[in-house]
């Protein structure tokens, strides 16, 4: 699979507004010279270049990038992402990474294991007692009851511990400026892996219901008004494609990050100079409703 992109020569996590400022002239003969002419190097090194994408299969070389992207959803929670990362790599049947296609081997900038993004599923049930796994039920359902109805708690605790009913963390994440394009290709090839694997009877192979957190936003103060009259707060997915999988979930619930640092936007968190609060958004999907989600995604994403 590959895709075109735009990507920062310094820093894939900026923003397109973050460098609207950048000065256009260079003034040779000013003594305050000196930061105008930082601001221009700025503008030189922060140009847009088109970059190709593929993915490949996870290899022990992706753990730096892969840690990197978890914790930039994860951010101070309790969650071992060192751990969580030895799973993924050593999970090697399931599973996809982004990265820059024929990257020039006498290349000085362009690093050929720099991680764009990456799909997997871990199972919960089959890695019950595993400390990050853990980790994250106690966290969501910690979040769960602080920020929903004790029946909603009652019943994400409830389908956790059945062990017949296998729930998976579905986990994809990418740069913020990686296009959401990508999205079809990856869901699609992580179905095919996991029909495999179900096969072959390997972890992550069967999951009665999929786990996932997303990054999300929202404008401070704004409300909308909902159906009943009632305003309810509007939420903007990082993920764009993410809405879908919101829209078929049966468990959902927010919860804020705005006490927590932030690079998934450039740690501005703004739009258009409108300021936004941070949020996760966790949602437990059904397995068979995968595929209205995927005729969504190719919908929407198809290249």
């Amino acid at each position: 699979m590959a895709s075109s992109a735009k990507r920062r020569a310094v820093d894939l996590g900026e923003t397109p507004e973050e460098n609207e400022h950048s000065s256009d002239e260079h003034p040779e003969d000013d003594d305050d010279s000196g930061e105008e002419n930082s601001e221009a190097s700025d503008e030189d090194i922060n140009e847009e270049v088109d970059v190709e994408m593929e993915g490949h299969n996870i290899s022990a070389n992706d753990f730096n990038g892969i840690k990197k992207l978890l914790q930039q959803l994860f951010l101070k929670a309790h969650v071992n992402t060192a751990e969580m990362t030895d799973i993924i790599v050593q999970q090697k049947h399931v599973g996809t990474v982004v990265k820059q296609a024929d990257v020039p081997e006498d290349s000085d900038e362009d690093d050929p294991d720099e991680v764009f993004g990456f799909i997997t599923m871990l199972n919960l049930t089959e890695r019950k007692g595993v400390q990050c796994v853990e980790e994250v039920k106690g966290m969501i359902l910690d979040h769960c009851e602080k920020n929903s109805a004790p029946s909603v708690t009652a019943q994400l605790q409830e389908i956790l511990c059945d062990a017949s009913k296998p729930v998976g963390l579905l986990l994809s994440e990418r740069f913020v400026n990686v296009p959401p394009q990508i999205a079809l290709p990856l869901y699609k090839h992580l179905l095919e892996e996991m029909v495999d694997a179900q096969k072959t009877n390997k972890p992550s192979g069967k999951c009665h219901y999929c786990l996932m957190i997303s990054k999300t936003c929202k404008e401070a103060g704004k409300k909308v008004p909902a159906r009943g009259g009632a305003p309810e707060e509007e939420y903007t997915f990082i993920n764009a494609e993410e809405e879908f999988f919101y829209e078929q979930a049966v468990v959902k619930f927010h919860y804020s990050v705005q006490g927590e640092a932030d690079s998934c936007l450039g740690g501005r968190w703004s739009y258009d100079d409108v300021p936004m609060k941070p949020f996760r958004t966790v949602m437990l999907i059904p397995a068979d409703r995968m595929p209205v989600i995927m005729d969504k995604l190719k919908e929407h994403l198809t290249l």
